[in-house]
Parts: structure tokens; sequence; C-alpha cells
């Protein structure tokens, strides 16, 4: 029997390193397809810088061309000739600074990856990874567990509410359970992933999409292993979102309603305030309303990512797309670049529209229900905050779940 034992420990011993072998062999192919993923989209990044360099140069050769040209021109000493080409060279140099401003901006590609490796459902399974105690009918006074039965879904107690959800589960009877497994589709019919893994009978899942059906299901699990999935549950997203400023993400020195819906700028320089939930899905409109308009400034408004920031003006970074605006004319601004001046400005009781398109992924303004200028900006991709920045003597209002301009689809 001894040297039956130690036989079978040999054996045993090189199939647990074969699994494990097996397990690293999978890790390292995984990784290997995930480096390639990331190589790939640097050269996307590099393709794309090159080809802006190029344009830069090409217009800064344009550039230098005409202040050559203006140089040669001024030195002409026959005056009726200089203010023959005077108004000329005026008008070049004009149309020259405009189309520089609307064709050239910052870099479009960010030098960050906004990809972040999800691992955690890979680092639990290899915690829980155990051997299974195979028990002998002889073994009377052991107890076996065996794989616990489906939980059931409780309807009544499971909801949808903007663009979170709720479901509730009962433990599945006669059946010993160490915690459950909620899973959530990606409300398109596509694939489950894990959103809950514990103990509780009750989860509220936040930031889902808008106006989207998710399927929910949940299992549970013990020592011996998973059990069964428990019937679907379809829970639908708010077809239009609702939201407030959140003081919490936004920066300091603003002042907020009680209820959130108003922010006041206290100090000389712009801060930025967040909007409560993010979109990365659906077409969204929601308004401004100017409260107090008292001094010479120029609020912006628009979108925002979550690590806008907060300090300056929106759209003085590449992560704000924002329309700034005064009382007589707008601009639109993104990584400092501001382009397509449009005429009409705004005054206390003006509103101001932002429709943000993610179907097209685009964005536009409009001032009083009218479009101020063509669609702001195009290609947004990703996660989008509601935005605005202001300072001393600008208060305004967000109204949401507004439906969009019946003119968005022209515009």
């Amino acid at each position: 029997m001894s040297d039956k034992v130690n036989e079978n420990c040999k054996e045993f011993e090189a199939t647990v390193s074969a699994q494990c072998d097996a397990l690293i062999a999978a890790i390292n192919e995984r990784r290997s397809q995930l480096l390639e993923c990331i190589r790939a989209d640097k050269e996307l990044r590099v393709r794309a810088l090159k080809d802006q360099a190029a344009t830069c140069t090409q217009r800064l050769q344009q550039t230098t061309a005409l202040l050559q040209f203006c140089i040669e021109a001024l030195k002409e000493t026959d005056s009726a000739a200089f203010l023959q080409v005077g108004s000329m060279l005026i008008n070049r140099v004009a149309s020259t600074d405009h189309s520089w401003h609307k064709e050239w901006s910052a870099p479009r590609v960010s030098p960050h990856f906004d990809l972040t490796l999800d691992d955690k459902s890979v680092l639990r399974a290899i915690d829980q990874l155990n051997f299974i105690q195979m028990k002998h009918a002889s073994s009377a006074c052991c107890i076996l567990f065996i794989a616990p039965l489906a939980p059931i879904i409780i309807p009544e107690e499971c909801s949808a509410e903007n663009n979170s959800v709720t479901v509730a589960w009962q433990p599945p009877p006669h059946s010993h359970v160490e915690g459950y497994v909620l899973e959530l589709d990606d409300g398109n019919g596509g694939d489950f992933r894990e959103v809950y893994c514990g103990g509780e009978t009750i989860c509220t899942v936040d930031g889902l999409h808008f106006h989207c059906m998710y399927n929910a299901r949940v299992k549970a699990f013990n020592s011996t292993g998973e059990g069964e999935y428990s019937e679907l549950i379809g829970l639908q997203t708010a077809e239009v979102a609702w939201f407030t400023f959140d003081p919490i993400l936004s920066g300091p020195g603003l002042q907020y309603s009680e209820d959130s819906t108003r922010v006041t700028g206290e100090g000389w320089e712009h801060r930025v305030a967040l909007g409560s939930v993010g979109f990365s899905r659906g077409i969204h409109y929601w308004e401004f309303t100017v409260d107090k308009y008292d001094a010479d400034t120029d609020p912006a408004f628009g979108v925002a990512r979550i690590d806008v920031a907060r300090d300056k003006m929106l759209g003085k970074d590449d992560k704000g797309w924002a329309m700034y605006i005064d009382r007589q004319r707008s601009w639109f601004q993104h990584s400092g670049a501001h382009e397509q001046r449009v005429e009409g400005g705004i005054h206390v009781g003006s509103t101001i529209g932002v429709l943000l398109d993610l179907d097209q992924h685009t964005l536009s303004f409009y001032v009083n229900e009218e479009p101020q200028g063509n669609v702001a900006f195009r290609d947004l991709y990703g996660v989008f905050y509601p935005a605005v920045s202001l300072n001393r003597g600008v208060s305004v209002t967000v109204h949401t779940a507004l439906d969009p301009p019946s003119d968005s689809d022209e515009t």
C-alpha cells in the first residue's frame, strides 16, 4: 500500500503539473493576442499622427511663402502700387488665417490608451482553483456537497430606472450555496458578462446604455462547483436620460442648487461642472437656461471625458468638446483650438441645446432652439459626460429627458 501511495502521488503530481502548464500556456497565448491588439492600435495612432504632421508641414510651407510675399510687398516704394496690393494682401492673410484654424487642430489621437485589462474574474477563478474531495459510498459519516440548483428570479422585485437595473433572486431550494454570480448581456442580444459575484441576493448595476433591453441571469456556486443558470429576465433602461450636475465629479469654486440642477460660478477663473451620467450609445439632448449673465465672460457648453481638467474653460484640453459663446458670437473648441465662428449670442433667459448623437458620433448645438452653425464635432467614440464651464457672474440650469429637435436629422 505504501508503494502504491507513492506511485499514485507521483502520477497525481504529474497530472496537476500538466493541468497548470496548460493553464499557463493558455494565458501566454492570450497575452500574445492582447499585445498584438495594443501594437495594432499603436500603429493606427502613429499613422494618423504622421498624416496630420505631413498636412501641418504643407500648411506651414504655404504660410511661409505667403510671409515672404508680404515681406517683398512691404519693400514697395510706390505708395499707389502699395495701396493697390494692400487690400489684396489683407484678404489673403485673413483667408489663410481662417482656413488654418478651420482645417488644423490639435492631434486627433490621444497618446493614452483608453483600455483596461479586466483580469478580476480570472484572478478570482485562480484563487478558487482547488481539489474536489471524492467521497466513497462507505464513508457514510462524510457530508457530500453537490453543485447547487438554479436560483429563482423574483420579477416583482426587479426594476430598471434611468440607466441602471436591479435584479433580485431567491436561493435555490435544498442546496448548499457559498455565493452567486450575476451576468448581463450587452443590451443588444450579445454575449453575457459577469457584473457581480458575492453572497447577496439583490444587485443594482449602474452605468448601462440608455434605451436598451438587458437580459439578466444568475447562478449559485459552492466548493463543489457552479450550478445551472436561472431563467432570463429582461429589463428595459430609459429611452431618454434625466440627470443633474454632480458636485462630487465637478471642480471646486462652484455653487449648486439643492436639487443640483442649477450651477453658479464663484471665482474669476473658469470651472467645469459635469453631469451625473455618462453616455456611450444612443441620441441624447439636453438644454441649459441662462439664469444670470452679469459679467463679460464666455460660458462654454458641451461634453467631456471623466478626466477632463476642471480648472480651465471646457475645450481647452483634449478631454472636452464645447461651444463657448458671449453676447454676440460663438466658437467651437477642442484641445485649445477654436473654429467656426458663428454670429448670435446669449443673454439672460437664453437656452443652449446640446445634441449628442452617438449613433452618428457627432455633437451639435442650438441657441434658443435654432441650430448654432453646422455639426460642431465628429468622430466621437467612448464615454461622454454632459459638461459646462463658467465663472463669476454666470448661472445656468440644466433641463434633461428632452426629445431631440425636429430638425436634428437634417442638421
